[in-house]
């Protein structure tokens, strides 16, 4: 009888490698056969933000792993060192969180097909190509980088709102294959130039609340800061909107700047910043990324274009994606927020 645990592989080939050399500004993953790339400082930040202790490293890797495998040995997941410590690092080296994490994070792909069935980077070149996002090329002084957003540059006649989802999403899945930003976190700056109603009432309560459970309950990343500029006055109905479904510290840590350039490099300094934000790092570029991001076209295809990892799996209830089904009080507070966004605008 075959096993029934198999697992995939994220590991680029080698002629991905040689691409990905020639993004030198971005890390590469680490290499297939695990072996730590972290610099003696950020061992020392893992170690005391993370309780991560570099002498048991493989062995909480290894209990992960064996609680997969006993607790759910028909899931279809990557059991390799480098993609369990994401997951580990994620939920400071707490056995049953990560494992909750990872399942939450394969149930999200189930629960939302529209986004995740054919995810690669050549099925999201439109919203690439349009400038909805980058990462901006200089991580800041705490070695974070920074995932700049532009909503206003979609409109909704232009492809649908889940586009962007998956453009973030593989952004995200890159963002966190190398080790620094699984213990740095990563930083968001968000400019709402040109947001308008049509953009800001369209997503909806059930589309907020799917995107939020993912970010924050079914991805293996830190998000320490979200910074917006340029917000209009409507921007309080957006933030209506999404802010029932965030954690009390994720929260916290949404800063808004308006049109105050100083108060965001108060945040972001201008070493980090590009020229149009009053900094320093030259002009916005929109491109590197996206080429970074469509030469790495076959390991996502790898990753994504596979069977349903949950295939044949039975999750307890505590353990499903939590953006599953809209419930009637967020629709009818959304009603509400329409016209709050109508009378804002």
């Amino acid at each position: 009888m075959a096993y029934q645990h198999e697992s995939v592989s994220l590991c680029p080939p080698q002629a991905d490698r040689a691409t990905a050399a020639g993004h030198s500004w971005f890390p590469g993953p680490p290499p297939p056969m695990y072996s730590c790339t972290l610099t003696p400082e950020l061992v020392a930040k893992a170690r005391e933000e993370l309780q991560e202790k570099p002498e048991w490293r493989l062995r909480d890797v290894q209990a992960l792993r064996d609680m997969i495998l006993k607790e759910h040995p028909n899931l279809r997941t990557r059991l390799d060192d480098a993609f369990l410590l994401r997951f580990l690092r994620a939920r400071k080296f707490d056995y049953d969180r990560a494992l909750q994490l990872l399942l939450n994070y394969h149930a999200g792909r189930k629960a939302w097909p529209e986004v995740f069935q054919d995810l690669k980077p050549s099925t999201v070149k439109h919203v690439l190509d349009l400038g909805f996002l980058t990462v901006l090329p200089r991580p800041d002084p705490n070695g974070r980088y920074i995932l700049f957003l532009q909503p206003g540059k979609w409109r909704p006649n232009d492809y649908p709102f889940v586009d962007n989802v998956r453009a973030i999403y593989l952004t995200l899945e890159k963002l966190i294959q190398p080790e620094e930003t699984q213990v740095n976190g990563i930083v968001i700056l968000a400019d709402y130039t040109g947001v308008g109603m049509s953009q800001a009432s369209n997503p909806g309560p059930f589309l907020a609340k799917k995107v939020v459970s993912i970010l924050q309950d079914g991805f293996p990343i830190r998000i320490k800061a979200v910074n917006i500029i340029n917000e209009p006055r409507i921007f309080k109905g957006i933030f209506a909107i999404i802010k029932p479904f965030l954690k009390e510290k994720m929260a916290e840590r949404y800063v808004l700047h308006g049109s105050d350039l100083r108060s965001l490099q108060r945040n972001i300094p201008p070493s980090v910043l590009p020229e149009d934000y009053g900094g320093t790092a030259g002009r916005l570029d929109m491109s590197a990324w996206s080429r970074l991001l469509l030469d790495c076209e076959e390991e996502f295809i790898v990753e994504f274009c596979q069977p349903d990892p949950l295939e044949g799996v039975v999750l307890p209830d505590s353990m499903l994606f939590e953006g599953g089904q809209a419930g009637g009080k967020d629709e009818d507070a959304f009603r509400g927020l329409r016209s709050q966004l109508y009378y804002c605008y």
